[in-house]
């Protein structure tokens, strides 16, 4: 099964790369595991919210799937910091 055209071990190698990525912009303390997690999980909520809108800015492939990981954890990361508060 692929996502957003990758393999599942390169969507969770990627996923951390735009976790990590995400954690040094938006300066949160978060350590590998939750980086994976926040990456892949961005991506493929964001994903689906773009494909939902019927827009798809970025493409399929590993790029794309790093762009919107990025984007997607900083999202995330935004939401928790606003749901803590």
């Amino acid at each position: 099964m692929d996502v957003n055209g990758v393999g599942w071990i390169a969507a969770i190698i990627i996923g951390g790369l735009a976790g990590w990525f995400a954690e040094m912009v938006m300066k949160s303390n978060t350590g590998i595991f939750m980086n994976i997690i926040l990456g892949i999980i961005g991506a493929v909520v964001l994903n689906a919210i773009l494909n939902a809108l019927h827009f798809d800015p970025f493409g399929v492939g590993w790029t794309a799937y790093l762009i919107t990981g990025f984007i997607g954890a900083c999202l995330l990361i935004a939401v928790g910091r606003m749901v803590r508060r």
